[in-house]
């Protein structure tokens, strides 16, 4: 989930929960729960190939950029960034295959994958993951001015980088995000990230917020998404996101 701290080696300063395999999405999901995932593309993420996209943040004295491509069908990554010392870095490996990977891949881009992933999908995550899932009806913004719906995402206290994590999504009537407000189950910090979800844009079906502004544990945050893109089942073209 958002673990902004799991892997302090490369700056991975946010998500980090467990993603779980289709064969592993169990039970029934709460309503709002599919009313938001659907709103980002659920009911078709089944026909996307590929996703493509650079993840970028800043903190005090923190300026991170690195770019993905995720086949989700086949679980390869391709990752290109920099190394905790700063030198260019491109691998492509098989998530299904960790085990036998470098160190550098398990230690450290594997969880900044899981992190950026987490990231921009988590509306979907909701109803993935099979957390538990509560609306708590309308409450003010954490960040800015107005209200909306929160909807309480909170995970397991046993498995996942960060047992216990708590989402709180405050919800608009078209069932985007418009803020949310993170609560690490862990004991490293950051403990507590708020942001406001903005800059949305469609990449075909896919629905992402490329801009997330606000603070983590009181000190400034800017992270989101740039040349976001996907390619469709049987397609060779990126349909980039506008």
């Amino acid at each position: 989930m958002t673990d902004f701290g799991r892997a302090t080696t490369i700056g991975c300063l946010f998500l980090a929960a467990l993603i779980l395999p289709a064969s592993a999405w169990a039970g029934t999901r709460p309503t709002i729960a599919e009313q938001i995932a659907k709103a980002y593309g659920l009911d078709s993420f089944e026909k996307i190939e590929a996703i493509r996209y650079s993840f970028g943040l800043k903190l005090p004295g923190v300026n991170i950029s690195r770019s993905w491509v995720w086949q989700p069908k086949t679980n390869q990554v391709s990752y290109e960034g920099k190394d905790k010392d700063g030198k260019p870095v491109k691998v492509t490996y098989d998530r299904s295959q960790l085990d036998s990977a470098p160190a550098n891949v398990k230690d450290e881009i594997e969880p900044a994958f899981v992190n950026d992933e987490y990231n921009l999908l988590f509306p979907l995550h909701v109803y993935w993951d099979g957390a538990d899932v509560q609306d708590m009806g309308m409450q003010k913004l954490p960040i800015g001015k107005g209200s909306a719906k929160l909807v309480v995402v909170k995970y397991a206290s046993d498995g996942g980088y960060t047992p216990g994590d708590t989402w709180d999504l405050y919800v608009g009537p078209d069932n985007r995000v418009k803020a949310f407000a993170y609560h690490r189950g862990g004991a490293n910090p950051p403990k507590l990230v708020v942001a406001s979800w903005a800059g949305y844009k469609k990449a075909g079906p896919l629905l992402v917020s490329t801009d997330r502004r606000g603070t983590a544990d009181g000190k400034p945050l800017q992270f989101g998404f740039s040349d976001v893109s996907i390619k469709l089942v049987g397609s060779d073209t990126w349909l980039k996101a506008k």
